[in-house]
Protein backbone atom coordinates (compact mmCIF):
# COMPACT_ATOMS: atom_id res chain seq x y z
CA UNK A 1 0.00 0.00 0.00
CA UNK A 2 1.49 3.43 -1.56
CA UNK A 3 1.39 5.96 1.78
CA UNK A 4 1.09 9.70 1.47
CA UNK A 5 4.54 11.21 2.36
CA UNK A 6 5.13 13.30 4.85
CA UNK A 7 6.83 16.13 3.11
CA UNK A 8 5.49 17.77 0.22
CA UNK A 9 6.70 20.56 -2.01
CA UNK A 10 5.39 23.36 -4.35
CA UNK A 11 6.59 25.57 -6.58
CA UNK A 12 6.02 29.10 -5.22
CA UNK A 13 4.84 30.33 -8.94
CA UNK A 14 2.27 27.70 -8.33
CA UNK A 15 0.95 28.70 -5.29
CA UNK A 16 -2.20 30.10 -5.29
CA UNK A 17 -3.56 30.96 -1.52
CA UNK A 18 -2.19 30.78 1.55
CA UNK A 19 -3.13 27.96 2.96
CA UNK A 20 -1.87 24.51 3.43
CA UNK A 21 -4.52 22.58 3.12
CA UNK A 22 -5.06 23.46 -0.37
CA UNK A 23 -1.33 21.55 -0.84
CA UNK A 24 -2.98 18.05 0.16
CA UNK A 25 -6.18 18.21 -2.05
CA UNK A 26 -8.13 15.54 -2.86
CA UNK A 27 -7.55 13.93 -6.49
CA UNK A 28 -10.50 14.39 -8.96
CA UNK A 29 -10.75 10.67 -10.17
CA UNK A 30 -13.15 9.81 -13.09
CA UNK A 31 -13.72 8.24 -16.33
CA UNK A 32 -14.46 10.95 -17.64
CA UNK A 33 -12.64 13.62 -18.80
CA UNK A 34 -11.61 16.27 -16.04
CA UNK A 35 -10.96 20.19 -16.28
CA UNK A 36 -11.45 23.53 -14.46
CA UNK A 37 -14.87 25.04 -13.52
CA UNK A 38 -13.84 28.11 -15.08
CA UNK A 39 -13.11 26.96 -18.74
CA UNK A 40 -16.74 26.19 -18.75
CA UNK A 41 -18.23 29.10 -17.01
CA UNK A 42 -18.39 32.84 -17.32
CA UNK A 43 -18.91 35.11 -14.01
CA UNK A 44 -21.96 37.67 -14.09
CA UNK A 45 -20.44 40.39 -12.55
CA UNK A 46 -23.16 43.08 -14.11
CA UNK A 47 -25.41 45.06 -11.56
CA UNK A 48 -28.38 46.63 -11.96
CA UNK A 49 -28.89 49.66 -9.81
CA UNK A 50 -33.28 48.84 -8.88
CA UNK A 51 -33.22 52.32 -6.60
CA UNK A 52 -32.84 54.44 -10.23
CA UNK A 53 -36.47 52.88 -10.28
CA UNK A 54 -38.00 54.12 -6.49
CA UNK A 55 -41.42 53.28 -7.63
CA UNK A 56 -41.33 49.92 -9.34
CA UNK A 57 -41.12 47.09 -7.99
CA UNK A 58 -38.36 44.16 -8.12
CA UNK A 59 -39.28 40.27 -7.85
CA UNK A 60 -36.21 39.02 -5.83
CA UNK A 61 -34.89 35.63 -5.41
CA UNK A 62 -33.20 33.75 -2.16
CA UNK A 63 -30.84 30.58 -1.89
CA UNK A 64 -31.67 27.98 0.95
CA UNK A 65 -29.93 25.18 2.00
CA UNK A 66 -32.41 22.70 1.65
CA UNK A 67 -34.34 24.04 -1.63
CA UNK A 68 -31.79 25.91 -3.44
CA UNK A 69 -33.24 28.61 -5.17
CA UNK A 70 -36.56 30.31 -4.29
CA UNK A 71 -38.95 33.50 -5.20
CA UNK A 72 -38.51 34.93 -2.03
CA UNK A 73 -40.13 37.90 -1.83
CA UNK A 74 -41.26 41.57 -4.05
CA UNK A 75 -39.60 45.12 -2.93
CA UNK A 76 -39.92 48.61 -3.94
CA UNK A 77 -36.34 49.81 -6.03
CA UNK A 78 -36.51 52.66 -3.08
CA UNK A 79 -35.93 50.12 -0.35
CA UNK A 80 -32.94 48.80 -2.40
CA UNK A 81 -30.17 50.43 -1.20
CA UNK A 82 -27.13 48.32 -3.45
CA UNK A 83 -27.00 47.25 -7.20
CA UNK A 84 -28.48 43.61 -7.63
CA UNK A 85 -27.56 41.32 -9.80
CA UNK A 86 -30.29 39.76 -12.75
CA UNK A 87 -29.97 35.93 -12.69
CA UNK A 88 -30.59 34.72 -16.62
CA UNK A 89 -32.90 30.93 -16.85
CA UNK A 90 -29.68 28.20 -16.32
CA UNK A 91 -27.82 30.75 -14.24
CA UNK A 92 -26.32 29.35 -10.96
CA UNK A 93 -25.63 30.64 -7.64
CA UNK A 94 -24.01 30.42 -3.83
CA UNK A 95 -23.42 32.04 -0.77
CA UNK A 96 -19.97 32.43 -0.52
CA UNK A 97 -20.20 32.45 3.16
CA UNK A 98 -22.24 29.10 3.35
CA UNK A 99 -21.48 27.19 0.01
CA UNK A 100 -19.85 24.31 2.33
CA UNK A 101 -23.86 23.45 3.28
CA UNK A 102 -25.12 23.60 0.51
CA UNK A 103 -26.39 27.18 0.03
CA UNK A 104 -25.92 26.83 -3.90
CA UNK A 105 -29.09 27.23 -6.16
CA UNK A 106 -30.12 26.97 -10.16
CA UNK A 107 -32.62 29.55 -11.98
CA UNK A 108 -35.31 27.11 -13.72
CA UNK A 109 -37.97 27.97 -15.89
CA UNK A 110 -40.29 27.32 -12.54
CA UNK A 111 -38.88 30.63 -10.80
CA UNK A 112 -40.83 34.12 -11.51
CA UNK A 113 -38.29 36.11 -9.62
CA UNK A 114 -34.73 37.40 -11.67
CA UNK A 115 -32.71 39.86 -9.29
CA UNK A 116 -30.57 38.79 -6.44
CA UNK A 117 -28.36 40.25 -3.85
CA UNK A 118 -24.51 41.22 -4.94
CA UNK A 119 -23.62 39.31 -1.82
CA UNK A 120 -24.07 35.81 -4.05
CA UNK A 121 -21.81 34.49 -6.42
CA UNK A 122 -23.41 34.20 -10.18
CA UNK A 123 -22.22 32.16 -13.08
CA UNK A 124 -23.46 30.48 -16.22
CA UNK A 125 -22.58 27.98 -18.27
CA UNK A 126 -20.62 27.81 -21.30
CA UNK A 127 -21.81 25.19 -24.00
CA UNK A 128 -19.45 22.79 -23.10
CA UNK A 129 -21.23 22.34 -19.91
CA UNK A 130 -25.31 21.48 -18.44
CA UNK A 131 -26.30 23.50 -16.29
CA UNK A 132 -28.43 20.91 -14.57
CA UNK A 133 -25.29 18.14 -14.61
CA UNK A 134 -23.59 20.93 -12.86
CA UNK A 135 -25.57 21.82 -10.54
CA UNK A 136 -25.64 18.01 -9.67
CA UNK A 137 -21.98 17.93 -9.06
CA UNK A 138 -21.99 21.18 -7.14
CA UNK A 139 -24.07 19.62 -4.58
CA UNK A 140 -22.49 16.26 -4.47
CA UNK A 141 -20.85 15.13 -1.25
CA UNK A 142 -17.48 14.66 -3.02
CA UNK A 143 -17.68 18.30 -4.31
CA UNK A 144 -18.26 19.51 -0.62
CA UNK A 145 -14.74 18.08 0.08
CA UNK A 146 -13.81 19.96 -3.00
CA UNK A 147 -14.64 23.01 -1.41
CA UNK A 148 -13.70 23.20 2.19
CA UNK A 149 -10.21 22.80 0.72
CA UNK A 150 -10.53 25.76 -1.65
CA UNK A 151 -12.05 27.90 1.17
CA UNK A 152 -10.16 30.42 2.57
CA UNK A 153 -10.74 32.68 5.22
CA UNK A 154 -9.01 31.41 9.58
CA UNK A 155 -12.32 32.66 11.16
CA UNK A 156 -15.32 33.13 8.16
CA UNK A 157 -14.70 30.46 5.38
CA UNK A 158 -15.30 32.08 2.02
CA UNK A 159 -15.51 30.14 -1.51
CA UNK A 160 -14.65 33.36 -4.28
CA UNK A 161 -15.63 32.73 -7.42
CA UNK A 162 -11.97 32.74 -8.97
CA UNK A 163 -11.34 29.56 -6.25
CA UNK A 164 -14.36 27.99 -7.50
CA UNK A 165 -13.16 27.81 -10.99
CA UNK A 166 -10.02 26.94 -10.64
CA UNK A 167 -11.36 23.34 -9.09
CA UNK A 168 -11.43 20.49 -11.32
CA UNK A 169 -14.58 18.17 -12.21
CA UNK A 170 -14.95 15.63 -14.77
CA UNK A 171 -16.61 17.05 -17.71
CA UNK A 172 -18.55 14.48 -19.97
CA UNK A 173 -19.96 15.03 -23.21
CA UNK A 174 -23.07 16.93 -23.52
CA UNK A 175 -24.67 13.76 -24.87
CA UNK A 176 -23.60 11.96 -21.83
CA UNK A 177 -24.69 14.78 -19.05
CA UNK A 178 -27.77 14.16 -21.34
CA UNK A 179 -27.42 10.50 -20.09
CA UNK A 180 -26.66 10.95 -16.32
CA UNK A 181 -29.37 13.44 -15.84
CA UNK A 182 -31.79 11.15 -17.12
CA UNK A 183 -30.59 8.36 -14.91
CA UNK A 184 -31.24 10.76 -12.09
CA UNK A 185 -34.31 12.89 -13.52
CA UNK A 186 -36.85 10.00 -12.14
CA UNK A 187 -36.07 10.15 -8.79
CA UNK A 188 -36.02 13.33 -9.20
CA UNK A 189 -39.70 13.94 -10.26
CA UNK A 190 -40.55 11.52 -7.40
CA UNK A 191 -39.03 13.80 -5.49
CA UNK A 192 -40.60 17.03 -6.82
CA UNK A 193 -44.16 14.86 -6.32
CA UNK A 194 -43.40 14.49 -2.45
CA UNK A 195 -42.37 17.57 -2.14
CA UNK A 196 -45.90 18.70 -3.35
CA UNK A 197 -47.21 16.26 -0.46
CA UNK A 198 -45.84 18.20 1.89
CA UNK A 199 -47.32 21.61 0.47
CA UNK A 200 -50.75 20.21 0.80
CA UNK A 201 -50.31 19.38 4.20
CA UNK A 202 -49.02 22.59 5.36
CA UNK A 203 -52.48 23.94 3.05
CA UNK A 204 -54.17 21.53 4.97
CA UNK A 205 -52.70 23.22 8.33
CA UNK A 206 -53.37 26.68 7.64
CA UNK A 207 -56.76 25.50 6.03
CA UNK A 208 -57.73 23.61 9.60
CA UNK A 209 -56.37 26.58 12.03
CA UNK A 210 -58.61 29.10 10.18
CA UNK A 211 -61.28 27.13 9.97
CA UNK A 212 -61.46 26.04 13.78
CA UNK A 213 -60.67 29.73 14.82
CA UNK A 214 -63.50 31.07 12.39
CA UNK A 215 -61.09 33.37 10.95
CA UNK A 216 -60.36 34.58 7.16
CA UNK A 217 -57.37 37.10 5.62
CA UNK A 218 -58.24 39.33 2.84
CA UNK A 219 -55.70 41.58 0.97
CA UNK A 220 -57.19 44.61 0.78
CA UNK A 221 -56.89 46.73 -2.24
CA UNK A 222 -57.18 50.18 -1.43
CA UNK A 223 -53.91 51.03 -2.92
CA UNK A 224 -54.89 50.25 -5.96
CA UNK A 225 -56.73 51.79 -8.68
CA UNK A 226 -57.20 55.84 -7.97
CA UNK A 227 -54.71 58.34 -6.88
CA UNK A 228 -57.26 59.08 -3.77
CA UNK A 229 -58.08 56.17 -1.02
CA UNK A 230 -60.56 55.92 1.43
CA UNK A 231 -59.69 54.14 4.87
CA UNK A 232 -61.82 53.51 7.76
CA UNK A 233 -60.11 54.84 10.81
CA UNK A 234 -60.92 52.33 13.29
CA UNK A 235 -58.74 49.70 10.81
CA UNK A 236 -55.78 51.61 10.58
CA UNK A 237 -53.34 49.69 13.46
CA UNK A 238 -50.40 52.46 12.66
CA UNK A 239 -50.49 55.65 11.66
CA UNK A 240 -48.68 54.35 7.88
CA UNK A 241 -52.29 53.00 6.22
CA UNK A 242 -49.48 52.04 3.41
CA UNK A 243 -48.82 48.99 6.11
CA UNK A 244 -52.16 47.42 6.24
CA UNK A 245 -51.67 45.42 3.40
CA UNK A 246 -54.28 42.52 5.01
CA UNK A 247 -57.65 42.67 6.55
CA UNK A 248 -58.93 40.05 9.05
CA UNK A 249 -62.85 38.17 9.39
CA UNK A 250 -63.73 37.13 12.50
CA UNK A 251 -67.05 34.66 13.02
CA UNK A 252 -65.79 32.82 16.11
CA UNK A 253 -63.50 34.17 18.42
CA UNK A 254 -61.83 37.86 19.23
CA UNK A 255 -58.55 38.98 18.73
CA UNK A 256 -56.60 38.94 22.17
CA UNK A 257 -53.27 41.00 22.70
CA UNK A 258 -50.44 38.99 23.14
CA UNK A 259 -49.46 40.45 26.59
CA UNK A 260 -52.58 38.83 28.23
CA UNK A 261 -51.08 35.41 27.73
CA UNK A 262 -47.51 36.66 28.51
CA UNK A 263 -46.19 36.59 32.17
CA UNK A 264 -42.95 38.69 31.99
CA UNK A 265 -41.37 41.55 30.25
CA UNK A 266 -39.60 40.78 26.94
CA UNK A 267 -35.69 39.83 26.79
CA UNK A 268 -33.49 40.05 24.03
CA UNK A 269 -31.41 37.56 23.53
CA UNK A 270 -27.38 37.82 23.92
CA UNK A 271 -25.03 39.69 21.80
CA UNK A 272 -21.90 36.82 21.83
CA UNK A 273 -19.84 35.86 18.95
CA UNK A 274 -21.02 32.15 17.74
CA UNK A 275 -18.01 29.56 17.82
CA UNK A 276 -18.24 26.05 15.67
CA UNK A 277 -17.47 24.41 18.77
CA UNK A 278 -19.86 21.89 20.54
CA UNK A 279 -20.50 22.48 24.20
CA UNK A 280 -23.14 21.18 26.49
CA UNK A 281 -25.03 24.99 25.98
CA UNK A 282 -26.13 25.62 22.30
CA UNK A 283 -26.26 29.03 20.79
CA UNK A 284 -29.41 29.15 19.01
CA UNK A 285 -30.05 31.87 16.25
CA UNK A 286 -32.49 32.86 13.92
CA UNK A 287 -30.62 30.78 10.88
CA UNK A 288 -31.10 27.56 13.14
CA UNK A 289 -34.66 28.00 13.31
CA UNK A 290 -36.49 26.08 10.78
CA UNK A 291 -39.63 27.67 8.94
CA UNK A 292 -41.37 24.99 10.87
CA UNK A 293 -40.40 25.80 14.49
CA UNK A 294 -37.49 23.10 15.05
CA UNK A 295 -33.81 23.74 14.44
CA UNK A 296 -31.25 22.67 12.16
CA UNK A 297 -28.16 20.17 12.63
CA UNK A 298 -25.83 23.30 12.51
CA UNK A 299 -25.02 23.51 16.12
CA UNK A 300 -22.28 26.54 17.63
CA UNK A 301 -21.61 27.46 20.89
CA UNK A 302 -21.23 31.01 22.24
CA UNK A 303 -18.13 32.55 22.84
CA UNK A 304 -19.23 33.81 26.06
CA UNK A 305 -22.32 32.37 28.27
CA UNK A 306 -24.33 34.83 31.05
CA UNK A 307 -26.92 32.87 32.75
CA UNK A 308 -29.76 35.36 31.66
CA UNK A 309 -30.15 33.83 28.72
CA UNK A 310 -30.68 30.12 29.60
CA UNK A 311 -33.55 29.38 27.99
CA UNK A 312 -36.55 27.10 30.45
CA UNK A 313 -39.24 24.56 29.15
CA UNK A 314 -42.00 26.57 26.90
CA UNK A 315 -39.87 29.84 26.53
CA UNK A 316 -41.07 31.14 23.15
CA UNK A 317 -38.68 32.83 21.00
CA UNK A 318 -39.47 35.40 18.00
CA UNK A 319 -37.02 36.57 15.56
CA UNK A 320 -37.21 40.78 15.48
CA UNK A 321 -35.55 41.73 12.10
CA UNK A 322 -34.23 41.09 8.63
CA UNK A 323 -36.42 38.92 6.34
CA UNK A 324 -37.05 36.51 8.81
CA UNK A 325 -39.07 38.51 11.14
CA UNK A 326 -42.11 37.10 13.11
CA UNK A 327 -40.10 33.43 12.50
CA UNK A 328 -41.22 31.89 15.79
CA UNK A 329 -39.21 28.74 18.28
CA UNK A 330 -40.57 26.97 20.82
CA UNK A 331 -38.31 25.34 23.35
CA UNK A 332 -38.63 22.15 24.77
CA UNK A 333 -36.36 20.88 27.71
CA UNK A 334 -35.51 17.74 25.43
CA UNK A 335 -32.88 20.03 23.34
CA UNK A 336 -30.45 20.63 26.36
CA UNK A 337 -29.13 23.67 27.38
CA UNK A 338 -29.29 26.75 24.95
CA UNK A 339 -29.18 30.49 25.04
CA UNK A 340 -30.28 32.29 22.32
CA UNK A 341 -28.88 34.72 20.04
CA UNK A 342 -29.82 39.34 19.83
CA UNK A 343 -32.03 39.42 16.83
CA UNK A 344 -34.62 36.71 18.75
CA UNK A 345 -36.83 37.94 21.79
CA UNK A 346 -37.68 35.87 24.70
CA UNK A 347 -41.04 35.39 26.02
CA UNK A 348 -42.73 33.61 28.79
CA UNK A 349 -46.37 32.08 28.38
CA UNK A 350 -49.22 31.95 30.83
CA UNK A 351 -49.68 27.85 30.41
CA UNK A 352 -52.60 28.14 32.03
CA UNK A 353 -54.12 30.29 29.37
CA UNK A 354 -52.76 29.28 26.06
CA UNK A 355 -51.07 25.74 25.24
CA UNK A 356 -47.62 26.50 24.11
CA UNK A 357 -47.49 24.05 20.72
CA UNK A 358 -50.65 25.91 19.70
CA UNK A 359 -49.22 29.46 19.62
CA UNK A 360 -46.17 27.94 18.23
CA UNK A 361 -49.08 26.50 15.06
CA UNK A 362 -50.88 29.90 15.66
CA UNK A 363 -47.88 31.81 14.20
CA UNK A 364 -47.03 29.47 11.74
CA UNK A 365 -50.20 30.16 10.25
CA UNK A 366 -51.48 33.06 7.52
CA UNK A 367 -53.37 34.52 10.22
CA UNK A 368 -50.24 35.70 12.31
CA UNK A 369 -47.79 36.08 8.92
CA UNK A 370 -50.58 38.59 7.87
CA UNK A 371 -50.37 40.41 11.07
CA UNK A 372 -46.49 40.46 10.79
CA UNK A 373 -47.11 42.21 7.37
CA UNK A 374 -49.10 44.76 8.37
CA UNK A 375 -47.06 45.67 11.29
CA UNK A 376 -43.13 45.46 10.26
CA UNK A 377 -41.62 48.52 9.47
CA UNK A 378 -41.40 48.83 5.87
CA UNK A 379 -38.41 51.44 5.21
CA UNK A 380 -35.18 49.76 5.90
CA UNK A 381 -34.79 46.35 6.95
CA UNK A 382 -37.82 44.69 8.70
CA UNK A 383 -38.41 44.92 12.06
CA UNK A 384 -41.05 44.37 15.03
CA UNK A 385 -39.35 44.90 18.67
CA UNK A 386 -40.66 43.20 21.72
CA UNK A 387 -43.42 46.01 22.95
CA UNK A 388 -44.62 45.75 19.59
CA UNK A 389 -44.91 42.21 19.87
CA UNK A 390 -46.81 42.41 23.04
CA UNK A 391 -49.28 44.50 20.84
CA UNK A 392 -49.98 41.07 18.57
CA UNK A 393 -53.47 40.17 17.78
CA UNK A 394 -53.74 36.56 18.93
CA UNK A 395 -56.89 34.56 18.99
CA UNK A 396 -57.03 32.24 22.10
CA UNK A 397 -59.87 30.00 22.01
CA UNK A 398 -61.11 27.71 25.05
CA UNK A 399 -58.35 25.17 26.47
CA UNK A 400 -59.88 21.99 25.10
CA UNK A 401 -60.10 23.94 20.86
CA UNK A 402 -56.43 24.57 21.51
CA UNK A 403 -55.80 20.44 22.25
CA UNK A 404 -58.15 19.17 19.49
CA UNK A 405 -55.57 22.09 17.18
CA UNK A 406 -52.58 20.86 18.43
CA UNK A 407 -53.63 16.93 18.44
CA UNK A 408 -54.49 17.92 14.32
CA UNK A 409 -51.78 19.72 13.57
CA UNK A 410 -49.26 17.07 15.53
CA UNK A 411 -51.04 14.55 13.27
CA UNK A 412 -50.11 16.33 9.64
CA UNK A 413 -46.78 17.53 10.89
CA UNK A 414 -46.12 14.00 11.88
CA UNK A 415 -46.89 13.01 8.23
CA UNK A 416 -45.25 15.47 6.66
CA UNK A 417 -41.52 14.71 8.96
CA UNK A 418 -42.08 11.01 7.43
CA UNK A 419 -42.60 12.41 3.81
CA UNK A 420 -39.73 14.27 4.40
CA UNK A 421 -37.75 11.08 5.29
CA UNK A 422 -39.02 9.55 2.63
CA UNK A 423 -37.34 12.04 0.28
CA UNK A 424 -34.08 12.19 1.91
CA UNK A 425 -33.79 8.83 1.77
CA UNK A 426 -34.37 8.94 -2.13
CA UNK A 427 -32.19 11.95 -2.41
CA UNK A 428 -29.07 10.28 -0.47
CA UNK A 429 -29.71 7.01 -2.85
CA UNK A 430 -29.78 9.54 -5.85
CA UNK A 431 -26.47 11.36 -4.38
CA UNK A 432 -24.94 7.73 -4.29
CA UNK A 433 -25.22 7.03 -7.72
CA UNK A 434 -24.70 10.07 -8.87
CA UNK A 435 -21.22 10.08 -7.39
CA UNK A 436 -20.65 6.50 -8.10
CA UNK A 437 -20.94 7.39 -12.01
CA UNK A 438 -19.18 10.49 -12.42
CA UNK A 439 -16.32 10.23 -9.44
CA UNK A 440 -16.12 6.10 -10.21
CA UNK A 441 -13.24 5.59 -12.16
Amino acid sequence: MTKEPLLKTILFSNTEQWNAKSFFSTIVKSKYQVSSIGQHTIHITKKTKLFESPDESFKILGISNEIGMFDAYTELGKNINQPYIKVENGCLAYNPYRVNVGSIGIKTDSLKNEFISPAYVVFKCKETILPEYLYLVLKSSFFNRLIRENTTGSVRQTLSYDRLSSIKIPVPTIEEQNAIIKNHSESITTIRELENQINEKDKEIDSFILTTLGVSVNQNEFLKGGTINRLSLKSIFRWDAWSQKYSFCLTKYPFTEFSRIVTAAPLYGANEKAINEKSDIRYIRITDINEDGTLNDEFVSAKSVDKKYLLENNDFLIARSGNTVGKTFLYKSEFGKCIFAGYLIKYKLNTELIIPEYLLYYTKSSVFKAWIQNNQRIFGQPNINGQEYLNADIIVPEIEVQKDIVRKVNELRTQIQETKQQIAHISNENKKRFEEDVFGE
